[in-house]
């Protein structure tokens, strides 16, 4: 969207009530974008491509919405935009899913607390309360929270989460085998259907080093059987380095040995091949993901098969290796682009260890890159993997597909791990009681009013659930409180129905992120009571 360029070259200090009226603006236009999507049901948004070539997007991802506004053309409402916007990004990158609930809470919460303050409340006081208040909130959702079992119930959470049934029935079959902590890579399809694979034991993303180490060529893949094992980050120039890791092996028993290194020379090569009579070598690349750095990935495989890394910077040779420093596996394979290990002979108890860590780890942790590669290696440690191909008729279709399979693979992770609440925005419904108690006791003002805007949006995302299902949202409330606990609406059926049985969960980590995120969020903006306007601001930048 094209801005006023005279207007945002100028300087200025805004104060009240400008500043609350540009915030409301803002948010408002921002959170309209994003309430058609919310649902099983949900309209889409339209977005012009900056080239104005080819194909819009077409969008139903709150976080993806939010991202593709980069400025409103008054300055006011655009800060209180992206304010919220990061808000929204944030929670999609902790918790992958929860975006539009999390925006239509917000806006309730901010509209409802600026009446509240410009009739004269305390905006301090009213924050504190309405972030006591969420947290009960988040207190009485972990009461709710129920663990889900079998590939037909994990299918019923993917497909609450991206109303895709052939997609949710592949996810829930996947996890079902990989478990949370399961590698999935997700690929382009190699036709209009879905597709999946799953890999014995772990593999990394590089391949071999030469194909003349290959027995055929032509087929491009080799397979050894009760083979040992020798990682190392080192550049290997000289034959005459591998001698006493050959020797090694040999002197162990070994018919065949998997080097990972970082390189072989042509004269190194030479040896492998003149002594293949021996032992046969197949050398791959050290893996050195986007994700998982070298060293890393060198400590796991030395872990999986009970061997020893050896590396560059700690100023390791080969020159005097031992038997006891190569690994082992009961089966390794390589090809061009991979290369696996099946049956890694590790010692389990230090395995269950490490894992053990790299878990705890996880859990206290916000960094999402750090989270992605401690993920990443648990789930090669662990030993499930599988490959899903996701197919469509188009490449765009093809490529919104694999952006929705990898969204909705990751709050399934979160569920899985963390369990799951009942879908349709019930969960939020449940905790209305407790908070009614609390606000009949409130003896403060502030507080009463921060259990009346609390109590309001956790009805809000029930509420555009239902009009996105062309709906009234008043007559479907009033059935589901007539149908008792556990009841919602099934938008795809139009009707009241029991959640649990019904199979409509939502995962218990991003329905808590999401309420700590809108109320957090929103209550901090309460606060906002001065903007200070840049001259000349550097262009924003569009992230796609």
């Amino acid at each position: 969207m094209a801005k006023n360029k005279k207007k945002w070259q100028t300087p200025g200090v805004i104060l009240q009530p400008q500043v609350y009226e540009g915030l409301r603006g803002g948010i408002n236009k921002l959170v309209a974008a994003i309430r058609p999507t919310l649902g099983p049901l949900p309209r889409l948004v339209v977005n012009e491509k900056e080239s104005k070539v080819g194909r819009p997007e077409f969008l139903d991802d709150g976080a993806v919405i939010a991202r593709r506004v980069i400025q409103l053309p008054s300055r006011e409402e655009d800060m209180g935009a992206m304010y919220l916007r990061q808000v929204l990004w944030s929670l999609h990158e902790k918790a992958g899913d929860g975006t539009a609930t999390a925006a239509v809470m917000f806006q309730t919460i901010f509209n409802e607390g600026l009446r509240y303050i410009v009739a004269g409340g305390n905006a301090m006081r009213l924050r504190e309360q309405l972030e006591a208040a969420g947290d009960q909130v988040i207190a009485e959702l972990e009461k709710q929270v129920t663990h889900l079992k079998g590939k037909e119930q994990l299918a019923s959470l993917a497909r609450t989460i991206c109303y895709d049934q052939p997609l949710a029935k592949m996810l829930g079959e996947i996890f079902d085998i990989i478990g949370e902590y399961g590698r999935l890579e997700i690929r382009p399809g190699r036709s209009r259907d879905l597709e999946r694979e799953y890999v014995e034991g772990m593999y990394w993303n590089s391949g071999i080093l030469s194909r003349l180490l290959l027995p055929d060529p032509i087929q491009g893949r080799v397979q050894l059987e009760n083979t040992a094992v020798l990682c190392c980050d080192l550049e290997i120039k000289e034959a005459q380095e591998l001698t006493a890791a050959l020797d090694a092996a040999v002197r162990a028993g070994h018919k065949s040995l998997l080097l990972v290194a970082a390189a072989i020379s042509e004269r190194a090569m030479a040896l492998l091949l003149t002594n293949r009579d021996k032992i046969q070598v197949v050398a791959v690349k050290a893996p050195a993901l986007d994700s998982i750095t070298r060293s890393e990935a060198l400590n796991d495989i030395a872990l999986l098969t009970g061997g020893k890394a050896f590396f560059k910077a700690a100023g390791d040779t080969l020159d005097n290796l031992q038997p006891a420093d190569l690994g082992q596996t009961r089966r390794a394979w390589a090809d061009a682009d991979y290369f696996g290990i099946v049956g890694g002979q590790g010692d389990p108890r230090q395995l269950r260890q490490h894992i053990a860590q790299l878990r705890t780890a996880l859990a206290t942790l916000d960094d999402q890159d750090i989270r992605k590669r401690l993920q990443e290696r648990i789930g090669k440690l662990m030993g499930g993997s599988a490959i899903l191909w996701v197919g469509a008729n188009t490449v765009l279709d093809i490529e919104a597909r694999k952006t929705l399979a990898e969204r909705t693979a990751e709050a399934m992770r979160g569920a899985i791990r963390d369990g799951v609440l009942p879908g349709a925005g019930v969960a939020f419904l449940e905790c209305r009681k407790i908070l009614q108690n609390k606000k009949h006791a409130a003896q403060d003002s502030d507080e009463r009013m921060a259990y009346n805007i609390v109590l309001k949006a956790l009805e809000t995302p029930t509420r555009v659930l239902i009009e996105n299902a062309g709906f009234k949202p008043d007559e479907e409330l009033a059935r589901i409180t007539l149908n008792g606990p556990g009841s919602g609406f099934d938008a795809v059926k139009g009707k009241v129905v029991n959640m649990s049985l019904a199979g409509i969960y939502d995962s218990a980590s991003v329905v808590k992120a999401a309420t700590f995120n809108a109320v957090h969020g929103a209550a901090l903006a309460l606060t906002v009571d001065v903007l200070i306007h840049r001259k000349d601001p550097p262009e924003a930048y569009h992230n796609t």
